[in-house]
């Protein structure tokens, strides 16, 4: 998919436009026949904040995703485990609902997969119907009468949250993702951190495997080849865009304003430590819902050295390798 910005043109944006004014985003009148003017901008940078997107006022993959996802609320459709998954807003709900119930649906993602599917069978089971994994009119109904509490964090967060707390490990063995940089900005500085990246890890006796995520049409598609390693964790490398900024590193891990990966969250803190003391600037932690974040199913940190030269290659692969180790001791 290509990246709509300010000055494009044509039926993709006007789609795009439909979509904001339906969530409730402004955008002005001389702007609806497909212009990506000013406020189109303004209402994109919005929603990707309300969303935990990287806020830049463009429409990539993942924007343009969660634009789809916000346009399902539940009991729009009957939902039920398929391939591809269901994937929406509605989903989230449903989960969040069943989570407060006591039915395991794993972590509150938006995406209805086997979890999900065990849950509302279990429900189903549990309130006298056939326990037949679809979602339709009556198990909504049965389910919106039980008033679920929906405040607080989900089971997934918390059961997370004590495998990190517990966790005695080592990296010996361990196999760890390396996306070797992904999206419009993929360069040649990314591959050379993940080379190095790589190295480091395989003197510690881990299992690196690089991928290179520069050709990759869709994030999804990266987050599931990430996936079909049953890596223990990933790094995804994404240096920032062209233009003015640079210093501090930001290390992001899947966080939404309802739900977060507490182990994704360990991971960025502990990588965001010691990339400042290598680089000499304090690093920032932030929570994104990214597919490279959000759809991987080990703990998974994107990270963004704001200051990376040649020269700094080889410290902060030493320092995100350090991270690696002192997260897998626990």
């Amino acid at each position: 998919m290509r990246i709509f910005r300010v000055g494009d043109h044509g039926a993709e944006v006007h789609d795009i436009q439909q979509r904001l004014s339906a969530l409730g985003w402004h955008v002005d009148a001389g702007e609806l026949d497909g212009t990506f003017g000013t406020s189109t901008e303004a209402a994109v940078r919005s929603f990707q904040e309300r969303r935990s997107l990287r806020v830049d006022g463009r429409v990539g993959p993942d924007t343009w995703n969660q634009l789809v996802e916000a346009g399902y609320q539940l009991g729009d459709r009957t939902l039920y485990l398929r391939a591809p998954l269901h994937r929406g807003d509605d989903v989230r709900a449903l989960q969040r609902k069943l989570n407060g119930l006591g039915f395991d649906a794993g972590r509150e993602d938006g995406f209805f997969g086997p979890l999900t599917d065990r849950a509302i069978r279990e429900f189903q089971r549990n309130v006298g119907d056939d326990p037949d994994g679809i979602v339709g009119i009556e198990t909504l109904s049965v389910l919106e009468r039980m008033r679920p509490t929906e405040s607080g964090p989900g089971r997934a967060v918390v059961r997370e949250g004590e495998s990190v707390r517990s966790m005695r490990s080592s990296i010996e063995g361990q196999i760890v993702a390396i996306d070797a940089g992904h999206g419009e900005w993929s360069n040649a500085l990314e591959r050379a951190i993940a080379a190095a990246l790589a190295d480091e890890l395989l003197a510690l006796g881990a299992e690196p495997v690089v991928l290179d995520g520069s050709d990759v049409a869709r994030p999804s598609d990266l987050a599931r080849a990430v996936n079909d390693l049953a890596a223990a964790a990933c790094v995804s490398l994404q240096l920032p865009s062209p233009g003015p900024g640079g210093g501090a590193s930001l290390c992001s891990y899947f966080g939404s304003v309802s739900t977060h990966s507490p182990a994704g969250k360990r991971l960025a803190e502990l990588v965001c430590e010691e990339l400042g003391h290598v680089l000499g600037v304090p690093g920032t932690l932030e929570g994104l819902t990214h597919a490279i974040l959000r759809e991987t199913r080990m703990p998974a940190v994107q990270i963004e050295p704001g200051v990376a030269t040649d020269d700094d290659v080889a410290r902060i692969a030493a320092a995100i390798a350090r991270a690696l180790q002192r997260f897998f001791a626990g």
